[in-house]
């Protein structure tokens, strides 16, 4: 009797430490992912501003929201496996999973626009044309592919 308790004990915490496992793996896919939107959300704030006339241009805002993106783009579409579906909080809506390749897509063409946007903006007026085409990109995935707010 006493045998048979311990087995089932020994079970259900093998069974939990594996669980747990499992959610950790989710969890940590959906902070990287988030921390990784934040850092370009962040870096966005300036140049968009700037877009709005809220503020005075400056290229370094810009020229370092566009280095992030091209840093950052790349690594989120990896970050959304299949099992982090649901949990920690996440926006994404199962259409990323069921049109994957086009989700993946877009960030490549967002790193793209940032990487033509570098050489292309040179001043305000290249700015205020080329910026939009950048962000853009955002906006667009977020209509698909991210719960609103």
């Amino acid at each position: 009797m006493l045998r048979a308790a311990v087995l089932a004990i020994a079970i259900s915490a093998l069974a939990g430490i594996t669980f747990t496992g499992a959610s950790a793996q989710n969890l940590e896919a959906i902070k990287a992912r988030k921390a990784l939107l934040k850092e370009m959300a962040d870096a966005t704030k300036k140049p968009g501003a700037m877009m709005k006339q809220e503020a005075p241009f400056d290229p370094a805002p810009v020229k370092a929201a566009l280095a992030k993106i091209q840093a950052n783009a790349p690594k989120i579409a990896a970050l959304f496996p299949d099992d982090s579906k649901t949990g920690g909080e996440t926006e994404a809506l199962p259409s990323i999973w069921e049109k994957k390749a086009d989700f993946t897509e877009r960030f490549e063409k967002l790193a793209a626009a940032a990487k033509a946007a570098e050489t292309s903006i040179t001043d305000e007026f290249s700015f205020q044309e080329e910026w939009p085409k950048v962000v853009g990109n955002c906006g667009g995935c977020h209509k698909q592919y991210r719960k609103d707010k």
